[in-house]
């Protein structure tokens, strides 16, 4: 009896087989780049450039964070590291950018009216 389910194949169903050029279809319709039906942008022009701006200020404030190195490690600046440009302006410059951001993404965008 040990032979006899040697022997014996089990077939494959038809499901699994299928399967495979409908996968293969689908991966040539996702790499087409033509828009389907009618789709429109969550934001407009606007509130990318708002974004950009939002960005930018965010970067500004962290380059006006850096710095403080002291030429010599044994030798501790406490004005240079705790300066009011580190300290005060680029936080505000940070949170400006942000908040540059949040008004960036809940602005809605202009309606388009067709005369």
């Amino acid at each position: 009896m040990a032979t006899a389910n040697k022997t014996q194949s089990t077939p494959i169903p038809k499901a699994a087989t299928a399967a495979k050029p409908a996968a293969s279809s689908a991966k040539v319709s996702a790499k087409s780049n033509e828009p389907r039906g009618n789709q429109t942008f969550l934001f407009d022009k606007s509130n990318y450039t708002w974004m950009i701006g939002g960005v930018v200020l965010i970067l500004i404030g962290f380059m006006l964070m850096s710095g403080g190195k002291s030429p010599d490690p044994h030798k501790f600046l406490y004005d240079e590291i705790y300066s009011f440009r580190r300290v005060t302006l680029a936080p505000i410059v940070i949170l400006l950018g942000f908040a540059l951001e949040v008004y960036a993404i809940m602005k809605k965008p202009q309606e388009e009216t067709t005369a």
